[in-house]
């Protein structure tokens, strides 16, 4: 699965930066986000309960940023298990632009699943990463600007 995106977040590129880097703003924003742990600069490791179709899940895993380059962006390598409904593994390259007032986000995301999840069938995994992509980032928007969601979109 492929996905990429560009959002209009209505704030100063170094507070996005900060924002995307405090792990108490990240458990606000990423949907059925139950804990996330930062264990260094580059670790972390958080709990996500998400549902895709009939599948209902708890994902354990763990978050490795590279490629730091504040406040620009990074890459984000990661993996997740989820019991029985399988894994997910992944990473983004996440860029950081000022965009008149504010910070153009931009992002290219791939990832791969296993075991009931790739069952499930390409598209409803696709339109649900899309979908839960599209809520993180209006409540980032939101969380971090202070104001209405994105003007952006996800592919």
């Amino acid at each position: 699965m492929d996905m990429t995106g560009e959002y209009h977040i209505p704030a100063p590129r170094e507070t996005v930066w900060a924002a995307l880097n405090d792990p108490d703003i990240l458990k606000q924003c990423i949907p059925g986000c139950d804990e996330i742990e930062k264990h260094s600069e580059t670790e972390l490791s958080a709990k996500v309960t998400t549902k895709v179709g009939p599948v209902k899940a708890k994902f354990g895993g763990k978050v490795t940023l590279s490629n730091i380059n504040p406040p620009n962006g990074y890459t984000i390598t990661g993996e997740g298990t989820g019991g029985v409904a399988g894994f997910a593994k992944g990473g983004a390259e996440v860029s950081l632009e000022e965009d008149g007032d504010g910070t153009l986000l931009k992002y290219t995301a791939k990832a791969t699943v296993g075991g009931k999840l790739a069952q499930i069938g390409s598209r409803l995994i696709d339109s649900t990463s899309k979908k839960l992509a599209a809520e993180f980032f209006d409540k980032f928007a939101n969380v971090v600007g202070g104001s209405g969601g994105s003007d952006g979109s996800a592919d």
